[in-house]
């Protein structure tokens, strides 16, 4: 069930988010008992907030952009053993609807990576929006989801002795965002 969403205290235009003040992260199993976190420095996105109706967002990360803090293992990453970033360079998100109201709520989107396409919910918390400092009004979000990384073609396998696997297929991705207005 898509609902119409109103977050009065965002004014009616374009959002744009900050990447200096906003964060994409992830987090996958490791050797069955421990994670992986990493994160992205580079995205961009937008939040279209119409007069009447449900405000809608787009995003793109550079998938090159990530970072685990090992070099080694982020080269693997990135190659076609995994995210295949020459051929699949990011991943994109448009939002389709939404579901609740209030502070917290459901955004449903089509989340593509690695070609694959996927409809996915993020749990999304508005923290409001402030003054700022100066520059304009800024507004906070909170956002998180898991997907499966073979539902979306990065299925690479590798069994560990005695059973269970290196990494897990679960990744659990967490976003913070600050906007503010388009100029």
């Amino acid at each position: 069930m898509t609902s119409t969403l109103a977050l009065p205290d965002l004014s009616v235009g374009t959002w744009t988010i900050d990447p200096t003040h906003s964060s994409v992260s992830f987090s996958v199993r490791h050797l069955m008992v421990s994670k992986v976190r990493g994160s992205f420095h580079t995205f961009s996105g937008t939040i279209e907030v119409p007069a009447e109706g449900t405000p809608t967002v787009s995003a793109e990360i550079a998938v090159d952009s990530f970072d685990t803090g090992n070099a080694q293992r982020d080269g693997h990453v990135r190659s076609a053993d995994f995210m295949e970033v020459d051929k699949y360079p990011t991943i994109t998100f448009r939002s389709t609807g939404v579901q609740g109201s209030g502070s917290e709520f459901t955004l449903v989107g089509d989340l593509t990576i690695h070609g694959v396409t996927k409809s996915v919910e993020l749990a999304v918390e508005f923290n409001g929006v402030s003054p700022g400092m100066g520059n304009g009004p800024v507004a906070g979000f909170e956002a998180s989801t898991e997907i499966s990384r073979s539902a979306f073609g990065i299925d690479m396998e590798m069994p560990l002795e005695g059973g269970g696997v290196v990494l897990g297929d679960k990744v659990k991705i967490t976003i913070e965002i600050e906007a503010g207005p388009q100029a």
